[in-house]
């Protein structure tokens, strides 16, 4: 199956809550990302932060992403970033280029709110998202945040 021109983000809504909160991913991505409904509670105590949106392929509800924008990185106010905060694929959907336009519409948020790179991150090692991430151009930048492998993708 491939990606249909039905293919869209929507705000969440009282009309589609339920079905971002039905986004299950495969069992051993778990360790690696959060469930929709603690990204949810995040964006509820983060607003003009956090935006969730779910991820629809011709009504089809296929996955869930979560940017940051403008986060106080440090949390003394010395750097500001912007990024892709969580991605949730559904299991069923996976390798079907959901992941890609996730990104890719993140990115394409970011650009036009003047912003330069765009900055995730990642749990190490074979389970992990990783590979995905690289694959789309994002390089580790050093860093480090709690456990997570940072990366950065630059926009311009």
């Amino acid at each position: 199956m491939t990606i249909t021109t039905g293919l869209r983000l929507e705000t969440l809504t009282p009309k589609n809550i339920e079905a971002a909160l039905g986004i299950r991913i495969r069992p051993d991505q778990e360790h690696a990302v959060e469930p929709v409904a603690h990204s949810l509670a995040e964006a509820y105590v983060w607003p003009g932060v956090a935006w969730p949106r779910l991820i629809v392929d011709d009504g089809r509800p296929v996955g869930f992403l979560m940017a940051f924008l403008d986060i106080d990185w440090l949390g003394d106010g010395s750097l500001v970033r912007s990024g892709l905060w969580r991605l949730n694929i559904a299991a069923d959907e996976q390798g079907r280029g959901y992941g890609r336009f996730a990104v890719d519409s993140v990115a394409a948020e970011l650009r036009a709110r003047g912003t330069k790179e765009l900055y995730v991150t990642w749990h190490p090692g074979p389970t992990g998202p990783e590979n995905f991430y690289l694959r789309l151009g994002f390089e580790p930048n050093g860093e480090t945040s709690g456990n997570q492998t940072v990366g950065v993708l630059k926009l311009s």
